[in-house]
């Protein structure tokens, strides 16, 4: 099959989840008047005598927001993975493993156990607060790996990163031991969701989304190059220092933007750039656009799963993504191995 056949399917499967993830839940909207209330609010089409006015409200307000929402974190999350196991040349490279989920998770427990409020900021203070966090710690991992390891080696990177995110968490863990009364809310962060979330959310992640899938598209020749190991990307003339660099910031930049507005939301940079690579290859010039095509589907069918299996409660987002994913994970693993 060709890769533009397998694209269109995709990007078909991708527009499905969307549907199903807008007309499934407590009130079942049917596709036809998902249409109707579009008609209607893009271009003022009456709406059906039988359809409830207050399921436009659902929809447009409530439903909508959130599939959207868990679309650009699902594609953030999977092109970030993408890029990461292409530069480090590992297939296990995660951007967590770099400290940006440690990162942001210590700076939103400081501003949950500190009770801090902004005027400015409103309810967008505990997500720049975690997005700046996380972009810290990976900064200062890098750094770290630089002064150490002039050639910013990949075992350099993945060893500092790691080393940082334990610390880093070690702080976070004591500073919920000591705020019991705000364990739980620092608890339930760390697991993600995309509950009650509003609108504006989804205009900030739009953007960054679009802007660094271009990027990373636009690098496509240099990703490719180092997906075959530094000696070979050196030699082929890549200044590998720098461009490790512009790709750790942007993935840093993707990635915390991503898990301050919904939490930590793992494994989804993990599963996708695996399948994507099995059935649209190695080139980044069409693995990076397809993973944040899979990413954003595969975001949108866990979420439609936490909200729904045990309806009216609701599975924490990250518990779902981890039962799916720890098992690949387990089969990436062995089968390097064997590889190996």
């Amino acid at each position: 099959m060709k890769k533009n056949v397998k694209i269109i399917l995709l990007a078909a499967a991708a527009l499905f989840s969307l549907l199903l993830g807008i007309g499934v839940g407590s009130v079942f909207v049917p596709p036809g008047h998902i249409v109707a209330i579009f008609a209607n609010k893009l271009f003022g089409i009456p709406l059906p005598s039988g359809l409830n006015p207050v399921t436009q409200g659902l929809l447009l307000n409530i439903r909508l927001p959130r599939v959207l929402l868990a679309f650009l974190v699902g594609a953030a999350l999977a092109v970030s993975g993408t890029v990461m196991q292409s530069v480090l040349k590992n297939p296990l490279a995660s951007p967590f493993g770099l400290g940006v989920s440690s990162g942001a998770g210590f700076g939103a427990a400081l501003v949950i156990v500190g009770g801090l409020s902004s005027g400015v900021l409103g309810s967008f203070l505990l997500p720049v607060t975690g997005l700046s966090f996380g972009l810290a710690t990976v900064l200062v991992a890098v750094a770290f790996a630089s002064r150490i390891d002039k050639t910013l080696s990949n075992n350099t990177i993945i060893l500092t990163g790691m080393v940082l995110s334990l610390f880093i968490n070690a702080l976070m863990s004591t500073l919920a031991a000591s705020s019991p009364g705000n364990a739980q809310r620092i608890t339930l962060w760390q697991l993600g969701s995309f509950a009650m979330k509003e609108w504006s959310y989804v205009w900030v992640l739009l953007p960054v989304v679009l802007l660094c899938t271009l990027l990373f598209t636009r690098y496509a020749r240099e990703l490719d190059l180092m997906t075959f190991g530094e000696e070979q990307a050196m030699a082929a003339g890549l200044n590998l220092k720098q461009t490790k660099w512009v790709m750790l910031v942007l993935v840093s930049v993707l990635t915390g933007t991503a898990v301050s507005f919904v939490g930590i939301v793992g494994f989804v940079d993990l599963i996708a750039p695996h399948v994507v690579r099995r059935f649209f290859g190695s080139s980044h010039r069409v693995v990076v656009p397809a993973s944040a095509l899979f990413g954003g589907t595969f975001m949108v069918l866990c979420d439609l799963a936490a909200r729904t299996l045990i309806s009216p409660s609701e599975i924490p987002i990250g518990s779902i993504t981890a039962i799916i994913g720890a098992p690949f994970f387990i089969y990436v693993f062995l089968a390097g191995r064997k590889k190996g």
